[in-house]
């Protein structure tokens, strides 16, 4: 789930709930991790919550979504996945008012060794853009890797009705990880051209705690002026991805179950435009990122499991 918060200003009451939710110390653990099998199918469901604070004769607007989704695990490291947007609540306008389909993907995952990691992505992702993509991750060592991703992308939006361009962009990231095993604590410097065709860059800094990853960030791009209608070309803030129970998964075929996170996010300008890039997975987040824990050993994929089956495999 995707909680957005545009409003300038710091909640406070938000830094208490981060408090309460980081604690615990993350320690290290062979548990399975809850890896779909072949066949598996899980249902789930999440919720957004956008709120913003740009108008003066409104002190508050409100947008809140249910965004059911479901992953098919086709074998042999196919997926495919697909998420639905249903309002509940919209202050945003006609705009938002439609029930829609926000992504439907298929994916493939494929590893050369130990080394180099790749996700083959093609349909309907987020951000109203449909196309092909191909993520990259390259583990130097325990405590530097290499990513990229790059995406032939067109626009694509069910929000008024069909709307759609032809894939004729291209957007391409890149850029180094650092993880501090003893502290489980990494920082992250991509850039690139994004999905608005701004150029820019972002510095991101996370502490994994056990099911919470809490996060702040830095940011440029050359054209915020542009998208943004901002003043100035950096903008920043804070993520917090929480990690939602139950925690022992059960092993079924069909599986129903809630979404796997909750993310919050905050930045200073009240719109997030810029250097911006598409998910190719429903579940996609931070902490977890997209690649298969149970291949990928390397940073956060070291700590404990957030999600194990059920019978204590190890």
């Amino acid at each position: 789930m995707e909680n957005q918060i545009l409003r300038k200003g710091i909640c406070s009451r938000w830094l208490l709930v981060l408090l309460g939710c980081c604690l615990g110390w993350p320690c290290r653990s062979q548990a399975q991790y809850a890896t779909p099998t072949a066949g598996q199918v899980d249902i789930f469901m999440g919720a957004e919550l956008h709120y913003r604070d740009i108008r003066l004769s409104r002190m508050y607007e409100v947008l809140v979504n249910l965004t059911p989704g479901v992953k098919w695990n086709l074998g042999k490291e196919w997926q495919a996945a697909a998420q639905v947007i249903i309002p509940v609540y919209n202050d945003y306008g006609d705009l938002y008012k439609r029930v829609r389909l926000n992504m439907a993907v298929l994916s493939k995952e494929l590893y050369v060794g130990d080394r180099h990691f790749l996700k083959f992505s093609g349909g309907l992702f987020d951000t109203h853009r449909y196309g092909l993509d191909v993520k990259y991750v390259f583990p130097v060592n325990a405590w530097l890797a290499l990513e990229g991703q790059v995406g032939w992308t067109g626009y694509c939006s069910m929000m008024t009705g069909w709307k759609a361009s032809a894939p004729q962009r291209i957007s391409a990231v890149a850029g180094v990880d650092l993880y501090l095993n003893r502290w489980n604590t990494e920082m992250r410097i991509t850039g690139g051209r994004y999905i608005y065709e701004d150029y820019g860059f972002m510095v991101e800094g996370f502490r994994h705690f056990r099911h919470c990853s809490v996060g702040a960030y830095v940011e440029y791009s050359d054209q915020a002026a542009a998208i943004n209608a901002s003043d100035s070309p950096w903008n920043g803030g804070f993520k917090v991805v929480m990690m939602i129970p139950p925690y022992r998964r059960s092993r079924h075929k069909v599986n129903i179950r809630p979404a796997s996170f909750f993310r919050l996010s905050y930045n200073i300008e009240a719109s997030n435009l810029t250097n911006l890039m598409y998910k190719t997975d429903p579940e996609e987040n931070e902490r977890e990122r997209w690649f298969n824990r149970d291949r990928l050993k390397w940073g956060a994929n070291t700590m404990e499991p957030d999600f194990v089956w059920k019978g204590g495999e190890k």
